[in-house]
């Protein structure tokens, strides 16, 4: 099969249409094209960025030691980046349209400079030019379980191609600075795991609730604990191999994998915890999420909540907003802020914030480790059914994180949330 490149009526490498439609395709947006190009100029050339095409000068604001992006078709990367603003910018990778040599170092640029790139007067057109969140992807009970279909039922032997022994998806915390740090980084989430169990004080007969299983690693730990851990997911996938990892530890009396949303869960716990869980319940469940907790939860009792976050002005200029990960990684999602966390705890629950820890440097060393295992582990992924360009998605995906953590554009904390005793 050969694509067509309607911007120039040649022929490029195939890829998959059925797969990847949007990929496959170059949008016709010749006036759009032609703006997204003057914008992207303007804003390359006020970061630390060269940008190389073939047949012209070299371009940007950073000097000949700078990160190079090097665009091997303008014009398709132009409609595509006019046509829908970043998911272009993400399916323009994707389609082998742009490339670099550091990939994270080039997102690295963007990302410090996030505010800056586009020109504030065209900040207000924002809504009028890209598109709103898919209703489908809303996260009902009905909803959230396709949703997490899509990205942790993918298969558990991809997700073991990258993570560590403890088959921990969550941002560890290593000892010491953490870039180029010592720890093995199955030590590092334990470590993780134990932090959030001590803030939630999860000890002998302690009653656990988890929202959002993982693959079992904080189930095991609190069990050995002494713990009586109920553990919620809606991941097919993690809850079998969870529960066979519980079994394998001997700890299936004291722990239990049910198959259920959050919402229908029923009874009352000592302690909560949950991480990075509320990035797939969508900003208009948060409500219902943060309710569920309070409703779950014994009076006195402790929460320990993971949360990857946004600033506010993020969280609430694209809590409506089609973002390349909505779209290819995450579909529904929405990271919160901690002044959001604070507003809908405050609002919405009797629980209380007392405590926040933030570790954001941390999770761009876990992501840097996932995104090199990810990379030389090309083969078994081929071997495992996905494509070139779901190799492609995921190595920009696991790029673009670690970018994010690593200029602070991202950050990560652990809450400890309290509930008055009555």
């Amino acid at each position: 099969m050969t694509v067509i490149d309607q911007t120039r009526g040649t022929s490029r490498a195939a890829i998959d249409a059925t797969l990847w439609p949007d990929v496959a395709t170059v949008p016709h947006r010749p006036v759009r094209a032609a703006v997204a190009k003057r914008i992207f100029h303007n804003a390359v050339g006020r970061i630390p960025l060269r940008v190389v095409e073939k047949g012209r000068p070299s371009y940007g604001g950073g000097d000949t030691s700078a990160p190079v992006l090097r665009l091997v078709r303008p014009d398709s990367f132009y409609h595509r980046l006019g046509a829908t603003g970043t998911i272009g910018f993400g399916e323009a990778y994707l389609a082998g349209d742009w490339t670099a040599d550091d990939l994270t170092a080039v997102l690295s640029a963007f990302a410090a400079n996030m505010r800056e790139l586009v020109p504030a007067v065209l900040h207000r057109l924002r809504h009028a030019v890209l598109h709103r969140q898919p209703a489908h992807d809303d996260n009902t009970v009905e909803g959230a379980r396709d949703n997490i279909r899509r990205h942790y039922d993918l298969s558990n032997e991809l997700f073991k191609t990258f993570l560590d022994d403890t088959m921990t998806y969550s941002s560890a915390v290593f000892d010491g600075e953490p870039y180029g740090a010592d720890d093995d980084l199955a030590d590092a989430q334990r470590r993780k795991i134990d932090r959030l169990l001590d803030v939630a004080k999860v000890g002998n007969g302690t009653r656990l609730l988890e929202i959002g299983t993982g693959w079992g690693e904080l189930a095991i730990r609190a069990a050995a604990r002494g713990a009586t851990v109920t553990s919620i997911t809606i991941s097919i996938e993690q809850a079998e191999l969870a529960r066979r990892r519980i079994a394998t530890a001997g700890m299936t009396e004291q722990a239990s994998v049910l198959l259920q949303d959050y919402r229908e869960t029923q009874g009352q716990f000592d302690a909560i915890v949950s991480v990075e869980m509320i990035e797939a319940v969508g900003a208009n469940h948060w409500d219902e999420y943060f309710g569920t907790i309070d409703r779950l939860l014994a009076p006195g009792g402790r929460v320990g909540l993971q949360a990857i976050l946004q600033d506010d002005y993020t969280v609430l200029a694209t809590r409506d907003t089609y973002t390349w990960i909505r779209k290819y990684i995450f579909p529904g999602g929405q990271m919160p802020s901690a002044e959001s966390i604070e507003r809908t705890v405050r609002g919405a629950t009797t629980l209380r914030v007392s405590d926040r820890y933030l570790f954001g440097r941390h999770y761009a060393e876990t992501l840097r480790r996932w995104r090199e295992r990810f990379e030389t582990r090309a083969g078994e992924i081929a071997h495992l059914g996905f494509d070139e360009t779901f190799r492609r998605m995921w190595s920009f995906y696991l790029a673009y994180c670690e970018a994010g953590f690593r200029t602070g554009y991202l950050d990560v904390a652990q809450f400890t949330l309290t509930k008055p005793v009555r």
